[in-house]
């Protein structure tokens, strides 16, 4: 039987994930996911290709959501107030309308700090205002994915990858072949009804260790060109759509109604 193994929301685009025990599924994902980002002088993401530093801040939402503890290591940690309507400035976050609501000078220079570079938080706004399925809302792994690859990595000689390398939002254990989570059309996880959206291509953010935010190359992509290429890349993993809004947990049963 197959069932969930790992849930992480990331607060903030780039950062650190969450792991969580149950959370509720909506059209743009888990709840909470990616409804921060952190952005650059011109307004464009930063992103752990460039920016591997951002690994390394942690992100926790408090108080139902009205703050946002940031910290990272070799800085004091930082609470601010989560400003959820304000000024907009203009940014370039896939899937927000073109801007974001700034959260701040205070949290701009903690960030700055940390990045070495100039850098705003900002949140997107009005996210219950988005409709229709998004068919990457949600990026599910399986473990046997994992447990392949890292079997290829392991006869080059180097070192298995933890799943945190490929920043999932579900993880799925108990398909006994890998990559599985290629044929699924539909499945139910929990109350929610999740959607094939496309294999998820991936690029040079899993080349950074989660931990320390350093760039730690060349897996995993050098294993993955072996035989996971693509017309655009490589893939490993799942992205999805949510189908039907629910509540999902850590060991729920994933039931596939369809398959591709």
């Amino acid at each position: 039987m197959a069932t969930v193994s790992g849930l992480t929301v990331y607060p903030v685009k780039g950062c650190a994930g969450v792991a969580v025990e149950r959370t509720a599924v909506g059209v743009t994902g888990l709840a909470h996911d990616r409804l921060f980002a952190v952005v650059g002088s011109d307004g464009g993401t930063l992103w752990q290709g460039e920016t591997p530093r951002l690994a390394a801040i942690r992100c926790r939402l408090r108080h139902e959501g009205a703050k946002l503890a940031l910290s990272a290591p070799g800085v004091a940690d930082l609470v601010v107030d989560v400003v959820a309507d304000g000024a907009a400035r203009p940014v370039n976050v896939e899937k927000w309308p073109g801007a974001g609501v700034d959260q701040g000078d205070e949290a701009a220079r903690w960030l700055s700090e940390v990045v070495g570079r100039p850098a705003r938080l900002v949140r997107e706004p009005a996210r219950e205002s988005r409709l229709g399925a998004d068919p990457t809302a949600l990026l599910v792994v399986s473990v046997s994915s994992l447990d392949g690859l890292n079997a290829r990595i392991a006869r080059r000689g180097a070192d298995p990858l933890p799943m945190d390398r490929f920043r999932p939002n579900i993880v799925i254990t108990g398909w006994p072949e890998p990559h599985t989570e290629d044929r699924v059309g539909r499945m139910r996880i929990g109350g929610a009804e999740i959607g094939f959206g496309e294999r998820a291509i991936r690029c040079a953010v899993t080349l950074v260790d989660q931990t320390t935010g350093v760039k730690a190359g060349p897996e995993p992509l050098r294993t993955l060109a072996d035989y996971r290429r693509e017309a655009d890349g490589v893939s490993f993993g799942l992205k999805a759509s949510v189908l039907a809004p629910g509540d999902i947990a850590v060991g729920d049963e994933v039931t596939v109604t369809e398959w591709r």
